[in-house]
Order: C-alpha cells, then sequence, then structure tokens
C-alpha cells in the first residue's frame, strides 16, 4: 500500500478529531505521565487496519511504541491481545479513538469478506469487492478484502472498462452492445479487459458475439446464471453481482460462474469490536 497515502489519510482523520488539541486530556493528565496497554479483540474476526493504527499513534506522538503481537489477515479471538502500546499518556489517550476506528472499520470489512469466502469454497469462485467504499478509504478498505481473503476489481476508473447500462444507452441502437464493445477496444489500451454488464440471455450471447472478454451478470436468476454459463462455456469470464447476500452467494457460485461481486463487502460491513486497554504509570516522586 502506498506510505504516502495512508499517512495522508491518518493526518486527515487526526486532524478531524483533534482539532486544536484535546482539550479534555491537556487538561486532565499530567505531561510527564506515562501508560501502557494493549488493543484487545472483543469479537471473533479478521484483522485488518494493525499498520494504520501503528501509524495513528506514530503521527501523534513519534515516542508511543507500538509492538504488533498479530498480522493483518490472522484470524482473531476474543480476549486475544492485538499490539502493546507504551508511552506518554497523553497521546496514547489522543490517539486512541482515530486508531480503533480504522482498526475497526478495516476488520469489519475483512472479516466480512472472509465470511462470504468460505460461503463458497469449493465451488471454484472468487468474491471480489467493487467500488462502492468509504470515500478516501477505498486503497485501505481493498486491502481488507484481501485480508479476508477475498478479492480487488478495478480500483478506480482508470483501471479496467466496464460497459454498464447507462453507457449503452448514450451509445443506443439495437447493435449498441457490439458498438460499445469496438469503441472501447479502440479507444483503451490492449492491456485492459473489455467487461460489459447484461441483464438478460439475449444480451449475453450479444457480448459473447462482440468478443467481451468479461461479462457481468446483473441481477440474474439463479437459473439464468446457470444458463449462462452453459452458453458462455468458457469464452469470456463471467461475474455475478447485484443483491447477493451470504445466504444467496453459495447458490450463485454453484452456478459456475468465475466472480462473485458484492458492495456490501465494503459499504455494510460491521465494525469489529475492538478497544484500547491501559494503564497510567505513575510519575517518580522527586526526591
Amino acid at each position: 500500500m502506498q506510505g504516502d497515502y495512508v499517512r495522508r489519510i491518518v493526518q486527515l482523520a487526526l486532524a478531524e478529531d483533534l482539532g486544536t488539541g484535546d482539550v479534555t486530556t491537556l487538561a486532565t493528565v499530567p505531561e510527564g505521565l506515562q501508560a501502557r496497554g494493549y488493543l484487545l479483540a472483543k469479537s471473533p474476526g479478521v484483522l485488518s487496519g494493525l499498520e494504520v493504527a501503528a501509524l495513528v499513534f506514530h503521527e501523534v506522538d513519534p515516542a508511543i511504541a507500538f509492538e504488533p503481537l498479530a498480522a493483518d489477515g490472522d484470524r482473531i479471538a476474543p480476549g486475544q491481545h492485538l499490539a502493546r502500546v507504551s508511552g506518554p499518556a497523553r497521546g496514547i489517550l489522543s490517539a486512541e479513538r482515530v486508531a480503533l476506528n480504522f482498526l475497526q472499520r478495516l476488520s469489519g470489512v475483512a472479516t466480512l469478506t472472509a465470511r462470504y469466502v468460505e460461503a463458497v469454497e469449493g465451488t471454484g469462485a472468487r468474491i471480489i469487492d467493487t467500488r462502492k467504499t468509504t470515500p478516501g478509504m477505498r486503497l485501505l478498505e481493498k486491502a481488507a478484502v484481501r485480508h479476508g481473503g477475498g478479492h480487488n476489481h478495478r480500483v478506480g476508473l482508470s483501471d479496467g472498462v466496464l460497459i454498464k447500462d447507462n453507457h449503452l444507452a448514450a451509445i443506443g441502437g439495437s447493435d449498441r452492445i457490439a458498438r460499445a464493445v469496438a469503441a472501447a477496444r479502440a479507444f483503451a489500451p490492449h492491456t485492459l479487459r473489455i467487461e460489459v454488464e447484461v441483464t438478460s440471455l439475449e444480451e449475453l450471447d450479444q457480448a459473447l458475439a462482440a468478443g467481451a472478454d468479461v461479462i457481468l451478470l446483473d441481477n440474474m436468476p439463479i437459473d439464468m446464471m446457470a444458463e449462462a454459463v452453459r452458453r458462455t462455456a468458457g469464452r469470456a469470464i463471467l461475474e455475478a453481482s447485484g443483491g447477493i447476500t451470504l445466504e444467496t452467494v453459495r447458490q450463485v457460485a454453484e452456478t459456475g460462474v468465475d466472480l462473485i461481486s458484492s458492495g456490501a463487502l465494503t459499504h455494510s460491513a460491521p465494525a469489529l469490536d475492538i478497544s484500547l486497554e491501559i494503564e497510567l504509570q505513575p510519575e517518580k516522586d522527586t526526591p
């Protein structure tokens, strides 16, 4: 992950939370007071964001020591110590909420992704994310998907061609799929795959005839997906998308599609319960 990008995100989050200073901590915590503690898992899940949390503490006060006791992508259990922090109490208390916000959010994404991945185990289908991410946090959330065992779709609009219904409507005509694929093939670099969204078997046939590399089956019933797999016969990669839940993802995978994309991985993942338990160390008396 890009270091400068992560640092900017962390700095923005700290500026949002700290403003001109942590008034409560500055008023109540002596300047020389030291503290130590642990980041503690309170729910089972998959860890993501530990390196980001470490950066939060460092940005607040470089004197804070952060010792990871687990790694991103690890399965974690309630009561498990994830990292040890020690150093100036003021800095630790001021960094606590932002560090936990990143850690809880990203671990939630990784944990939900892992549940989807487990649900399709043995089918050959890959779970992939979408661009339905928190603004500004896309790279972090996509890393969390990988930590959960999933895979990434395109990161942004510049690194992949996905011709959707609105693009087809803009082109118009009964042969819009063929013309859209041809236009994309002529415009885009040869290194980019051409993907087309279809909603019917008729459109699937048109996309196959046009030579699309990837075909997105949008909100298709299970029986129609199975027929799409049969008709495609390996001539294109098939991606299933639209309203797929943990309860239905296995059935979708068993149709034989190659990819299953879900915006829920990033837009609906509940935060994982993680806390910071600290112990203040009284200042030594001066003789």
